[in-house]
């Protein structure tokens, strides 16, 4: 079943982000994630999933903030690297903190960021959903996203 899960979900086509936090607004932290969705307008509430032993889950739950870093089109090695896990993640990308939360905004990466304060979390499964409030958000490289699907990255760009 969990293959068979695998490789339905990889048929369906996402936009790629990395939430970052700082662990006591020291530490950056960061990963890969395409579990990411809106919740609300008025609000402006967003969820990310991220996997219940990630260190960038504890650093975003010890901070009470976080930072949605939406990758534009070209940033596919970006994507990779904060999905490898490597130590040296952030001193291989240019990052700057957000305004509201000092989150890390990766600032050549992004097309977008938006700087979230944690409103609630619930387990789910071998993950947690974490509620965030959109306090700020900067906008950067707006020509493309970056898509995953098919295990394969791709680029949709914006028509004019």
């Amino acid at each position: 079943m969990k293959a068979d899960f695998r490789e339905m979900m990889a048929s369906f086509p996402t936009g790629v982000s990395v939430v970052t936090a700082r662990n006591g607004h020291a530490t950056p932290w960061g990963m890969t994630c395409s579990a990411l969705c809106s919740l609300s307008v008025d609000p402006s509430t967003l969820l990310v999933c991220l996997r219940a032993e990630s260190p960038t889950l504890r650093a975003v739950l010890a901070s009470g903030a976080f930072a949605v870093n939406l990758l534009h089109g070209e940033a596919e090695g970006v994507a990779a690297l904060f999905a490898s896990g490597a130590p040296d993640r952030f001193d291989r990308v240019l990052w700057r903190p957000t305004t509201h939360t000092h989150s890390p905004a990766l600032v050549e990466a992004a097309h977008a960021v938006g700087d979230c304060t944690v409103d609630r979390t619930y387990p789910a499964g071998d993950h947690v959903i974490v509620v965030g409030v959109v306090r700020a958000i900067e906008r950067f490289r707006t020509e493309s996203a970056l898509l995953y699907g098919f295990r394969q990255y791709s680029q949709w760009s914006r028509q004019e």
